[in-house]
C-alpha cells in the first residue's frame, strides 16, 4: 500500500496532458465535452481538444485560456481513421505525451431496424463506436510506451435500457462501447493502462434542442417537461455533472478502478417507471 505523506488537493491534473473529441458544444451553454475541458484545464492538464466544428472548439478554448489554462485545439473528422492519426501526432508533437483521452462524440438518430435507413445505422455505428475505436487504436500505443494512461468513454444509459426514444443504433453503438471498454481494460491493465467509462442519463446541453426536432416535433418545452419527469430526481443532469464523474475516473484518484462504468443519470437506470 502506498502511503502518502502530505495531503494534497484532491483531483489534481498538475502535469497531465488530455486529449478531448467533442470538445466544442453545438450551441449556447455546456456541452459534455466542452465542460470536461475547461473543468480539467482548471484542475492544472494541458488539454488537446478536438471537434468537427473548429469554432466551436475555439470557443471552449478561449474560455480555458481567459481563466489561465492552457489548451490547443484542432478540427478533425473522428470516424476517419487518417484524422485520428493527424490528431494524435499533433498532440504529442505540441505536449510530448497522451496521460488521459476522453472520447466524448456521440450521436442519435431516430429509428428501428424496419424504419432506419441503412446508410443511417452504419453512421451511427461510426460516430457512437468506430470513434472511440480509432482514436483507442491511435492512443494505446502511446499509453504503453509511457506505461500509464486512463482512458474515460462517454456512453449513454441508452446502452442499458430504453429511455423513450427510437433510437435503435444509437443504443446498440453505446452498448457496445461499454463492453469494448470492459474488454480492453482488462488486456491493458497489466500495461498501466486504465479504462471505464461514464454512463450520463438524460442531460440537459445545447443538443437537446435538436433532439426535440428530431424526436417531438420541435415541441421543446414539452420534450424537455418529460425528460424531467422521467428522472427520479426531478431534473435532467447537466455538462457539469458528467465532467466531474469524468475528472474522478481521470484522476489518480481512481488509480484502482479499471474496467467499470459510472453512471450519472439521477436515479433513471434504477427506476422501473
Amino acid at each position: 500500500m502506498t502511503e502518502h505523506t502530505a495531503p494534497r488537493p484532491p483531483f489534481r491534473l498538475d502535469g497531465k496532458v488530455v486529449l478531448v473529441t467533442g470538445c466544442g458544444s453545438i450551441g449556447p451553454g455546456w456541452g459534455n465535452g466542452k465542460a470536461i475541458s475547461v473543468l480539467f484545464a482548471r484542475q492544472g492538464a494541458r488539454v488537446f481538444g478536438v471537434d468537427m466544428n473548429f469554432e466551436a472548439a475555439q470557443e471552449t478554448c478561449s474560455i480555458v485560456e481567459g481563466a489561465g489554462g492552457e489548451m490547443a485545439v484542432a478540427a478533425g473528422d473522428v470516424t476517419r481513421a487518417a484524422d485520428t492519426a493527424t490528431i494524435v501526432e499533433a498532440c504529442l508533437a505540441l505536449f510530448g505525451r497522451i496521460d488521459v483521452l476522453v472520447n466524448n462524440v456521440g450521436r442519435s438518430e431516430p429509428g428501428d431496424p424496419a424504419t432506419m435507413a441503412e446508410d443511417i445505422f452504419d453512421e451511427q455505428i461510426e460516430v457512437n463506436l468506430k470513434s472511440a475505436f480509432l482514436m483507442l487504436k491511435q492512443v494505446l500505443p502511446v499509453m504503453e510506451a509511457q506505461g500509464s494512461g486512463s482512458i474515460v468513454n462517454i456512453s449513454s444509459v441508452a446502452g442499458l435500457r430504453y429511455v423513450g426514444k427510437p433510437q435503435v443504433a444509437y443504443a446498440a453503438g453505446k452498448a457496445a462501447l461499454m463492453q469494448m471498454t470492459k474488454t480492453t481494460a482488462v488486456i491493458y491493465a497489466p500495461k498501466g493502462v486504465r479504462l471505464n467509462c461514464v454512463i450520463p442519463g438524460l442531460i440537459h446541453t445545447p443538443l437537446v434542442t435538436r433532439l426535440a426536432d428530431k424526436y417531438a416535433e420541435g415541441r421543446y418545452d414539452e420534450f424537455v417537461a418529460i425528460r424531467n419527469a422521467q428522472v427520479p430526481m426531478g431534473r435532467m443532469g447537466d455538462g457539469w455533472d458528467v465532467a466531474h464523474a469524468a475528472l474522478f475516473l481521470a484522476a489518480d484518484e481512481s488509480r484502482y478502478v479499471t474496467g467499470t462504468e459510472l453512471l450519472v443519470d439521477g436515479g433513471l437506470t434504477s427506476a422501473t417507471r
